[in-house]
């Protein structure tokens, strides 16, 4: 659910002429019914054997043998990586070669590697996205599984059919062919979206060769095509997924699982309903997430948002706020994320304090407005209240005289998001309610207000105001002319408090009472606090309190698409019974129509047969419930389901979950920190799971890694000034782009290449659609091969940090790779064809040989076990750099490269193991381990005095003698003028440390001169 896909470019060409004769036998629609969903077959290379025959091109069964075509379509390339790549794909789907069996040899250490789930975005139904039907053929210039989309006029389209609101196509000129048809909001990698797999897929292959059993599965929070695609492309680029294990969220035997643990919430009261204030549209009649709401009205479209309160499921997150936060300590996780994770929980200690509200004769009334403060020692400094606009007792407490305007306020505060409520630069706005409050400290009466910046959500959705202590109570203060009243001074002396809060500790003052007995004046900040919940709990208007930030979770949403949530209300009385888990899963009804019922109830509520019921109970008539689960319901256990994802009789068999928990390496955007790693956390230690045995573990994922962004490439801005001529980035008039080709780097600045005086910008975006400067991965692998965009993603820099995208970047790696086949293979004939076995290997090889392989396999093993892959990069080119030295290549030395470039480049690998005489792939070989024998260095730096003072070092064996040592020195060209023609005393040698040679004074001076 994670990934947000970026389309791929639209190829907009003609369409082909077909052959006369040439017709194709209806297929299988693409659309078909899975269960009560709609989900496309997955596309596979149609039949078009008789197509490629008479254009010339291999028929399907040499195809299939994966013959190279290169001759054929006339481009030269560095290495035949067109012909390895799909080679080895094929190879590895056939074998299963990275299958995990379900009985596993569990005396074998385990290695679990999880990317966080994709999110390919599925076929919207909304009437405001463009969908387009588009021809899918194939052409065998590269790739015989690669295909080409041409786009029909719609003209040439006429709809044939309409189910559930999805309609088929068929091309007029050819009805015996199918289209496709995508939304193009969301579908197509990106090549900053590999990033991830690429270092996952690097570490499941090293630890497989290291003897691990190793779990690398892949599934979707989408259903149908738009997943389908993703595959196929995530297979075009190696990656070596238990494809036997993928899922689907969306699957009934997945969401069965998803229902069955909302149901052990259920039972365990962790998931309740509420009535809670959401964004309601009331032209799109649909609710918003706080996301799709900006200035009040919806992001589509532009229409007015109130905020209502409507019934909604709710889970008890907060009730396992403390285990959240306790059990971060133990994670392997990122220290950014862990506080992220720590400030969305936001624990805080303070005190709850009661506040008798006064009626219009300034009498206390029975009417207690309950605040939370985490400084009650500054009791005595509040000077009004605020309550949140949507607080319960507002209503009652507003004065007549200020109802009006109230109820106004209140109405424009209903249109506004959470986010822009609390905005921390937003101007505070708010009104008078016309009424009082007495602080139980000093007796005063205080006013109070209604103000948007405080939350109903939010501790009790009322505070007291203390605005010589708090910059935003101050900034409302000065702003409204409320009074500001210092009561903690700080310990270096007076402060203005008109001017700006003081928001530390000191010491109090303007704080006793003889009213109400309470004195604290001269006590620090925090025994003042102490004091102050003392005295609150001993006159029972108030009490000591802990607060969480954290809000339980909102559990439903009003869309037709989620896990039906198994519960049905009984007529009459409305109780809610949960449906029998042998009923699991409860699949959603068809629908003709998707849209929003316009009266805030669910599109489900349309389905009436579906909705009227029975509770096979009781007998009673009953209605199901028509919200369905939110997003993230189902990403939140996945990481179990692929532990044990064909069990129809449990959520994961016991033993299975007990072998594979936790998640050993889990990989994914920083975006997800809080939101989806929250959930997971939550429901895993919930008493569904980990508190009733399900998991044995307490936390899902050990540990966290988030990969940086890639950013697109280098955008470079030229400026002009008001006549049009180009200046430096200093003097800005007028700005625009400007060509890469015409720029380069000048020391610290990027320049004209034709004018180095003017100075450039050069900026990196994020990759989107919008900027135009998405790379697509295919046209990287068209281009390259898919083990080069493997490798140039690593060694772009650090796997953590964000890097910039520059496809002239990739032909360092590409060229690397080139010189690794060539090394191996030899160069090619004039025809561009290669041998089919290796060059001349023959040969023991020598110690120097050795040591520089194990210095290569140590340096590579260590980088990658840290996930340092760009620095293992540079050990295997410095590696290849010497063995172009060598005299000879000894085949032990060459097979134990392979091996290590194995999980890097894996097609290359592979096609390398093979040629070097191997029938069965690389995958579990044993991978290279270095002998400290090899790395033991058999020279040494020695350094040379004369007289005592060093004069230069010489390189010696570590066993080298006195006259070894003594000679090396007489020939260095460097020492030997201090020595030549000179008495020489003395030697004085430490064998390994030093060499000092003592020479006589006179002739030392004349040396000097």
């Amino acid at each position: 659910m994670f990934t947000q896909i970026q389309p791929a470019p639209r190829i907009h060409s003609a369409i082909p002429p077909f052959p006369a004769s040439y017709s194709l036998p209806r297929r299988q629609p693409l659309l078909h019914r899975r269960g009560p969903r709609f989900s496309f077959s997955r596309l596979r290379i149609i039949n078009c054997s008789k197509l490629a025959n008479e254009s010339g091109n291999p028929s399907s069964s040499e195809m299939s043998e994966h013959h190279s075509v290169s001759g054929d379509d006339g481009v030269r390339r560095a290495y035949p990586f067109h012909e390895i790549e799909p080679k080895w794909q094929h190879y590895w789907e056939e074998k299963k070669t990275f299958r995990t069996p379900d009985e596993i040899d569990t005396s074998k250490p385990k290695f679990y590697v999880l990317d966080m789930f994709p999110y390919p975005r599925s076929l919207s139904l909304s009437s405001e996205l463009r969908v387009e039907a588009e021809f899918m053929f194939l052409t065998y210039y590269m790739n015989p599984a690669r295909y080409l989309s041409h786009f029909l006029a719609e003209s040439a389209i006429e709809i044939i059919s309409c189910t559930c609101g999805l309609k088929s196509f068929i091309w007029l000129e050819n009805q015996s062919l199918d289209l496709q048809f995508r939304c193009f909001s969301g579908v197509g990698l990106h090549v900053g979206h590999p990033l991830g797999y690429t270092a996952t897929d690097i570490l499941a292959r090293l630890k497989r060769m290291q003897g691990f059993n190793v779990l690398h599965p892949m599934g979707w929070d989408a259903f149908g095509l738009p997943a389908e695609q993703y595959a196929i492309e995530l297979k075009l680029l190696g990656f070596s997924y238990d494809w036997d294990r993928e899922i689907s969220t969306t699957e009934p035997d997945y969401y069965k699982w998803t229902q069955w643990i909302f149901l052990q919430l259920l039972k365990r009261g962790l998931a309740y309903q509420a009535e809670v204030p959401v964004n309601w549209c009331p032209a799109l009649g649909t609710v918003l997430a706080n996301e799709e709401v900006v200035d009040g009205v919806s992001e589509r479209g532009g229409h007015p948002v109130v905020r209502k309160p409507m019934r909604q499921w709710m889970l008890k997150i907060t009730a396992y706020a403390d285990r959240l936060l306790e059990d971060l300590d133990g994670l392997d996780w990122p220290e950014s994320v862990k506080e992220m994770q720590r400030n969305w929980i936001g624990r805080s200690e303070g005190a709850e304090l009661q506040f008798s509200a006064m009626d219009s004769d300034g009498l206390e009334s029975d009417v207690k407005i309950t605040v939370y403060t985490t400084r009650p020692d500054t009791i005595f400094g509040a000077t009004y209240l605020v309550l949140a606009p949507e607080h319960v007792l507002l209503p009652a407490i507003i004065a007549d005289s200020q109802r009006k305007v109230v109820e106004e306020y209140t109405e424009l505060a209903s249109r506004k998001s959470d986010l822009e409520r609390t905005e921390l630069q937003k101007d505070k706005t708010g009104i008078f309610s016309g009424s009082y409050a007495r602080n139980p400290a000093n007796g005063l009466a205080i006013p109070i207000w209604v103000a948007d910046y405080v939350l109903g959500s939010y501790g009790t959705g009322a505070i007291m105001a203390v605005p010589a202590h708090d910059t935003r109570d101050h900034e409302f203060a000065l702003k409204y002319n409320i009074p500001v009243c210092g009561v903690v001074t700080p310990e270096n002396g007076s402060f203005s408090y008109r001017e700006k809060a003081y928001t530390g500790d000191g010491t109090m003052i303007n704080s006793s009472s003889p009213t109400s007995g309470l004195d604290i004046n001269g006590l620090p900040s925090k025994d003042a606090a102490s004091k102050v919940i003392e005295w609150v709990e001993k006159t029972g208007c108030g009490m000591k309190k802990v607060n969480y930030k954290l809000r339980d979770w909102l559990f439903a949403r009003q869309r037709y698409w989620g896990e039906p949530i198994p519960v049905i209300f009984l007529d009459g009385t409305g109780e809610c019974v949960p449906v029998s888990e042998a009923e699991l899963p409860l699949t959603l009804p068809e629908l003709d129509d998707f849209t929003p019922t316009g009266t805030g109830e669910p599109p489900l509520a349309k389905a009436l047969s579906w909705v009227q019921t029975v509770d096979p109970i009781s007998g009673k008539s009953a209605q199901r419930e028509t919200n369905t689960m939110p997003q993230w319901a189902g990403s939140c256990w996945y990481y179990l389901r692929f532990m044990d994802p064909r069990n129809p009789n449990a959520l994961v068999d016991k033993e299975k979950e007990k072998y594979w928990s936790p998640v050993d390496v889990y990989v994914g955007g920083a975006e997800h920190a809080v939101l989806h790693l929250l959930y997971a956390r939550f429901w895993h230690k919930a008493k569904v799971l980990y508190d009733v045995g399900v998991v044995s573990t307490k936390e899902p994922f050990q540990c966290v890694i988030n990969q940086g962004i890639i950013l697109g490439e280098v955008q470079y801005i030229a400026f002009r000034d008001s006549d049009g001529n180009l200046v430096s980035a200093d003097s800005v008039d007028e700005m625009g782009d400007i060509s890469q080709e015409i720029v380069t780097k000048s020391g610290d600045y990027f320049v004209l290449k034709d004018n180095p005086d003017i100075r450039l910008i050069g900026r990196a975006h994020k990759m989107s659609k919008s900027r135009g400067n998405v790379v697509n991965p295919d046209d990287v692998v068209s281009q390259y091969g898919a083990d080069s965009l493997r490798l140039y993603e690593m060694f772009m820099g650090p796997f953590r940090d964000s890097k910039i995208w520059s496809t002239s970047g990739i032909d360092g790696v590409h060229r690397f790779l080139a010189r690794v086949w060539r090394l191996v293979v030899g160069s090619p004939s004039l025809d561009g064809k290669y041998n089919v076995g290796t060059v001349d290997l023959d040969g023991e090889p020598s110690l120097e040989q050795l040591r520089c392989l194990h210095r290569c396999i140590s340096k590579v093993t260590e980088e990658v076990e840290g996930t340092r892959f760009n620095t293992g990069i540079s050990a295997m080119m410095e590696f290849i750099n010497a063995a172009y030295k060598w005299d000879k290549l000894p085949r032990p030395v060459i097979e134990q490269f392979a091996l290590l470039l194995s999980p890097y480049a894996p097609h290359m690998s592979e096609e390398l193991w093979s040629r070097l005489g191997h029938s069965t792939s690389l995958a579990y070989e044993p991978y290279p381990t270095v002998n400290p024998e090899y790395l033991k260095e058999s020279t040494v730096v020695l350094p040379v005095q004369i007289n005592g003072k060093t004069r230069g070092t010489v390189q010696v064996k570590k066993q080298c003698t006195e006259e070894d040592a003594f000679g090396l020195a007489s020939s260095d060209p460097k020492l030997s003028k201090f020595l030549d023609g000179k008495t020489i005393k003395k030697r004085i040698f430490v064998p390994g440390k030093i060499l000092n040679i003592i020479i006589d004074a006179q002739s030392a001076k004349v040396a000097q001169r």
